[in-house]
């Protein structure tokens, strides 16, 4: 009897040592950066690594798997196997012996829980385990963890509404990682640089919705989207996410060819990827752009396919519903009163519906607000829509009344247009000369000023100027962490002999020196770049390196006597003629 027991435990020990891997550190760190790639753009693959990975003999490795797997658990609305991945994860970490990796580990795996809070909404609980997990990488001084954690941190501002907090801390991040080039390879570079700029264009593009009189958010969206498409070429879900967000900023801005460009364009993509969410929220996308340009067909095609992609996996129940607001008011205005009843009759019996009743978050705040609105307007097509038209001549002679309003302001502007046209003509045959004589317009001239209380040898002289010309070829001027202390660490000098030599030779302080540099690249841009013109203040701002667009404006027009606004105005003005 003693042999069988003895028996049974040599199996039992047997099996559990089969089902146990050794995992090199090389197999380890393939596994875990195949888990990383995964996680955005294919979750059930994501799971066949983490799944090897935790059959690891090796404690870290299993929490890092447990932890991965809560995430992933929680993307699939599975919260059960969430926490309970979450508790095994912690219970693993527990095994692994004091050291700094541990700590690392401990803040990865609060990174991945402050996640999967993120995703059930808990937005205050999520915030707390990244400031801790942010707590443990600065302990250790590690600096890519750091970065994450603000990235995740202005994740968390964002959803509350701190779009402001948010942008700081995604910049700041952004400047870290540029800091700190050595640190990433290639890869984890363009991924860090592309999940930035997508955030802070998903952040402008959401302050944009709380106060829709500031357009240039608009225009600082469409700049970060587009910078993150730079940095995702082998980030597939990423640039499809960044070419998405891009197509959306077209049409509010109500560029509707671009809008549908875009749309199509990654329509395919999203149903051959499997992207199914999204592919359901594009067809929808494009049904409320050719309702909007009146092309009721064409929309009437696409918000049926939301309604067919709805009822075979329940996709999107929010654009399920709206889809038949959109119908019901199509079928209202073809006079197709019977199929705009039955829309609007889905429409209403849906709404109440648990499925369809709507979280705390701030995104969907203003459909919310506005149910009651809809469930009225639904109510009266049932009922007849008499006095559709009556509104329809309503809104005609309000806007018609803009219109006449604006066209009074415009005129009595014209007299202060002649006189900023005129400094515009100015600058510009400043540019054309500086071209015929091959001076690089955004390069300062030097002038021979000698200051005889320097104590600078000339040949030391010579060498600073020369390397801070070097600097302006390479416009390092436009970064905003530009300074008269970075620049004089480039060059390997102090600031006492960088100010010396540049009051000597251009007559200017540095910093006066540094904004004039700037904003001849702005005037240089604007006149030789249709594109460029196109930006709001506040992206070109950035562009030069300016913090904002009221010190950028103040400078400009400091130095050309007009407004960036202006200029742009009176050059286009001047470039049709």
């Amino acid at each position: 009897m003693r042999y069988l027991y003895y028996c049974f435990f040599l199996i039992v020990i047997s099996s559990y040592s089969q089902s146990k891997s050794n995992l090199s550190q090389k197999e380890y760190l393939i596994l875990e950066n195949k888990i990383r790639s995964l996680i955005t753009s294919n979750v059930d693959s994501a799971f066949v690594y983490t799944n090897k990975l935790e059959k690891s003999s090796n404690y870290s490795h299993q929490a890092f798997a447990q932890s991965t797997k809560s995430y992933l658990y929680q993307l699939k609305g599975d919260r059960a196997n969430s926490k309970l991945s979450m508790n095994q994860a912690f219970e693993s970490l527990k095994q692994v012996q004091p050291s700094k990796e541990k700590i690392k580990l401990n803040a990865y795996l609060l990174n991945c829980s402050g996640l999967v809070d993120w995703k059930r909404g808990d937005f205050s609980m999520a915030l707390d385990k990244f400031q801790q997990g942010k707590k443990l990488s600065l302990n250790i001084s590690d600096k890519v963890g750091v970065i994450k954690f603000n990235i995740n941190i202005g994740l968390i501002y964002n959803e509350i509404g701190n779009y402001r907090q948010a942008i700081t801390i995604s910049k700041e991040s952004d400047k870290m990682i540029d800091g700190s080039r050595e640190l990433f390879s290639d890869e984890q570079f363009n991924r860090y640089k592309n999940s930035l700029n997508l955030n802070i264009g998903k952040y402008y593009e959401d302050f944009y919705k709380t106060k829709m009189s500031k357009v240039a958010f608009l225009d600082s969206a469409q700049f970060y989207y587009s910078k993150a498409i730079i940095y995702s070429k082998t980030i597939g879900y990423n640039r499809f996410s960044a070419q998405m967000n891009l197509a959306n900023i077209f049409y509010i801005k109500k560029n509707f060819v671009q809008a549908e460009k875009g749309y199509q364009s990654i329509l395919k993509t999203s149903e051959d990827n499997g992207f199914k969410n999204e592919y359901s929220m594009i067809i929808y996308n494009l049904g409320d752009l050719y309702y909007y340009k009146k092309e009721f067909k064409k929309s009437l095609v696409y918000l049926k396919k939301v309604d067919s992609l709805y009822h075979a996996d329940k996709l999107n129940p929010i654009e399920f519903l709206k889809s038949n607001y959109y119908q019901a008011k199509i079928y209202q205005a073809l006079g197709n009163k019977e199929e705009a009843a039955k829309h609007s009759e889905i429409y209403l019996n849906n709404f109440e519906k648990s499925e369809f009743k709507l979280n705390n978050e701030i995104a969907e705040v203003n459909f919310t607000v506005s149910k009651e609105q809809l469930q009225l307007e639904m109510k009266v097509i049932q009922k007849e829509f008499n006095n559709k038209r009556d509104l329809n001549i309503v809104i005609y002679f309000v806007l018609s009344g803009t219109v006449f309003f604006l066209v009074l302001i415009v005129l009595r502007s014209i007299k202060k247009k002649k006189l900023a046209e005129q400094k515009v003509a100015d600058l510009i045959k400043e540019y054309k000369e500086n071209r015929f004589n091959n001076v690089p317009t955004n390069v300062l001239n030097k002038e021979l000023i000698k200051n005889g209380s320097t104590l600078i040898s000339v040949e030391k002289e010579n060498e600073i100027l020369d390397k801070l010309m070097l600097l302006e070829k390479r416009l390092d001027y436009l970064k905003p962490d530009f300074t008269q202390q970075s620049a004089a660490k480039k060059i390997k000098t102090n600031t006492s002999y960088l100010s010396s030599v540049v009051n000597n030779h251009y007559n200017k302080s540095f910093s006066e020196y540094l904004n004039e540099l700037r904003i001849n690249y702005v005037i240089d841009e604007m006149i030789s770049n249709a594109t460029y013109r196109k930006y709001s203040t506040q992206a070109i701002a950035e562009s030069a390196g300016f913090k904002n667009a009221v010190s950028f404006t103040k400078s400009f027009n400091k130095r050309t006597g007009v407004t960036p606004v202006q200029f742009i105005k009176g050059l286009d003005k001047d470039l049709i003629k």
